[in-house]
């Protein structure tokens, strides 16, 4: 009976079958891990978008997102805590905060996710 010059023969197989790779090392995915779980949150997100427009007070932000000031403030610690906004006060009336992004430590959240996608 003739053979099927195409089948693997027992030989073949051996070699044919894939080698697992122990030899790999664990990737470093925290700075990636961090920021993703900073930027999926939708009100966090949305600050950052309308900040990429320029600075803005609390109360600006608020009305555009539809959220009380204190739970917008909240979110904005969380952002100041990473390094991607920071806070300062109006020249003329003190009272007033005024947040901005900070494009250097966003662009190193960028180069840490691309790493990782």
């Amino acid at each position: 009976m003739p053979t099927d010059p195409m089948a693997i023969t027992s030989d073949d197989a051996e070699s044919a079958a894939p080698r697992p790779r122990l030899d790999l090392s664990a990737p470093d995915t925290m700075d990636a891990v961090a920021v993703a779980g900073l930027v999926a949150e939708p009100v966090r997100a949305g600050i950052l978008a309308i900040l990429r427009d320029g600075p803005h007070c609390v109360c600006e932000m608020a009305a555009a997102l539809g959220f009380r000031q204190n739970n917008l403030s909240n979110h904005l610690a969380r952002l100041r805590e990473a390094g991607f906004v920071r806070a300062s006060r109006h020249k003329v009336d003190a009272r007033w905060v005024y947040y901005e992004r900070d494009e250097e430590a966003l662009a190193a959240a960028a180069r840490a996710l691309e790493r990782l996608l």
